[in-house]
């Protein structure tokens, strides 16, 4: 029969989810310390990384939609982690910032968050750690 489906143990999608869940664990627990979701992490690292920048990068960036995005950052906001203002030459765009207080909860955490991913790299050796992110990246660049 050609139309079966693939068992799960065979499934991308389940198998893309599993990874994701191994990878996310430690790091979440990371976050609970700071009272921090792993989303909230994500559009603070993305926003760090830029010098001002709008909410539709951010969501592309830390793929999130952006309704989700936009009580993201209402939080963040409220928290005192990041700014917002208006876009000097065009007024209806957003420019968003990170915080001195964003900042320094980033520096704060980022040792373990690197010990995680050093952790993981080493169990999955350099070279395979390095190829899987390349096909992670390969599999996003193709318009299925």
């Amino acid at each position: 029969m050609k139309n079966r489906l693939p068992s799960t143990a065979r499934s991308l999608p389940i198998a893309l989810l599993r990874a994701r869940e191994r990878v996310m664990g430690p790091i979440r627990h990371l976050l609970s310390d700071v009272d921090l979701t792993e989303q909230q992490w994500r559009v603070l690292r993305v926003v760090q990384e830029s010098n001002g920048i709008d909410p539709t990068e951010i969501a592309d960036q830390a793929c999130l939609l952006l309704p989700s995005l936009t009580r993201i950052l209402q939080k963040l906001d409220e928290k005192g982690l990041i700014s917002r203002e208006r876009d000097q030459v065009d007024r209806r765009r957003q420019v968003i910032r990170i915080t001195a207080a964003g900042a320094e909860i980033i520096e704060a955490n980022i040792a373990a968050s690197i010990a995680i991913v050093e952790r993981t790299r080493e169990k999955m050796g350099e070279e395979r750690y390095e190829a899987l992110l390349d096909l992670l990246n390969e599999l996003d660049a193709i318009d299925l």
